[in-house]
């Protein structure tokens, strides 16, 4: 049992954040236990298919036998919304005691993996060079694991947030951490976590609270160590309809959105044609059809490009996503046509 003593001040200077450094690490988790959140074996198993010379092997070697994970690589957030990158150089000018204290902390009572105990037990230099891999290792990870999907997380997770806002607006902290989670308890000034790794009691003093809601979060995770500040990643609503298909399309609402004589001309322009031919096609007269394409081309939905003596005209992708022509979002967050998954999945 974790519990934050938390005064007015603390309670004013209360803030949320988003953090896609704290995601990345949270989500390693699900990669090494399946079992932890089942919402999230459709994310699992694109991620594993992508992680070609990532070097999973020490990244699994920073999960505790009971999933904790190093306090040094969850650094709380400087910004409401930091770049990835921004946070992982606050991991790298993590001190190497702080290093060695965490990982000591979350493999405890057992000994670190093999893959980080000769680092670890060598001098400063030794740990900072297993500072710099373990980064190296998260950029890359994130880059094909998380980042790919990040956009619809962060909708999710900023959702939540408004929420959050909104029952601190109407009822203060204790109805806030009302439905926050099961294991969360406040009570005359005291924010109580359940089943978590280690126990101790932290005193804020003027430190404030940090709330960053999670994806990967299975149960409220507050820092293992007693000596970092307040800070919870806490489980946010709504994951359920993260992985969730997207809808299919309704053929007909393009026609009442455009009018159906220029929709008739978005989903015909697969490939490139010129404007006599799709007269021809939809036996209209040509004049019918530029002035069509003109509106069509002016409001960003296809472009043009001129061949000799004619102007050949074709969808653009934002057209491709009006005519439902850019398939359903692929399991990591990808989405794209027949041809264009093809490219993708190309060599070089």
């Amino acid at each position: 049992m974790v519990s934050f003593v938390l005064d007015v001040e603390d309670l004013a200077d209360a803030r949320f954040a988003v953090s896609p450094l704290q995601e990345a690490v949270l989500s390693l988790r699900v990669l090494r236990d399946p079992g932890l959140h089942a919402l999230h074996l459709l994310w699992r198993r694109s991620a594993l298919t992508r992680l070609g010379d990532v070097d999973s092997a020490l990244l699994m070697s920073l999960i505790g036998r009971r999933l904790a994970l190093p306090d040094f690589l969850t650094p709380p957030p400087a910004a409401f919304a930091p770049a990835f990158e921004d946070e992982l150089d606050v991991v790298r000018r993590s001190r190497p005691d702080v290093v060695r204290r965490d990982l000591a902390g979350v493999h405890a009572p057992g000994p670190v993996p093999e893959a980080l105990r000769a680092a670890v037990s060598g001098d400063d230099a030794s740990v900072a060079r297993l500072g710099d891999a373990i980064c190296d290792a998260l950029l890359r990870y994130w880059r094909v694991a998380v980042e790919p999907v990040w956009p619809q997380m962060r909708l999710v997770l900023e959702a939540d947030m408004t929420y959050r806002a909104r029952r601190l607006a109407m009822g203060g902290a204790r109805l806030l951490f009302s439905d926050m989670h099961p294991d969360l308890r406040w009570r005359d000034g005291v924010l109580t976590i359940d089943r978590t790794i280690g126990e101790h009691r932290v005193v804020s003093s003027g430190r404030g609270l940090l709330l960053i809601p999670s994806v990967f979060a299975h149960r409220p995770a507050p820092p293992v160590s007693a000596d970092e500040p307040p800070l919870l990643a806490y489980p946010c609503r709504a994951v359920a309809t993260l992985w969730a298909p997207a809808p299919a399309p309704d053929v007909t609402a393009l026609g009442a959105l455009v009018g159906e004589p220029k929709a008739r001309l978005l989903r015909l322009l697969d490939e490139p044609l010129a404007t006599v031919e799709l007269a021809h096609r939809l036996r209209v007269t040509p004049s019918a059809v530029s002035q069509h394409l003109r509106v069509l081309h002016g409001a960003g939905l296809v472009s043009r490009a001129r061949q000799g003596r004619r102007v050949l005209y074709r969808r653009s992708p934002l057209g491709d996503q009006l005519t439902a022509h850019k398939g359903a979002r692929l399991p990591g967050g990808e989405a794209g046509s027949d041809k264009e998954k093809a490219r993708r999945a190309a060599p070089g």
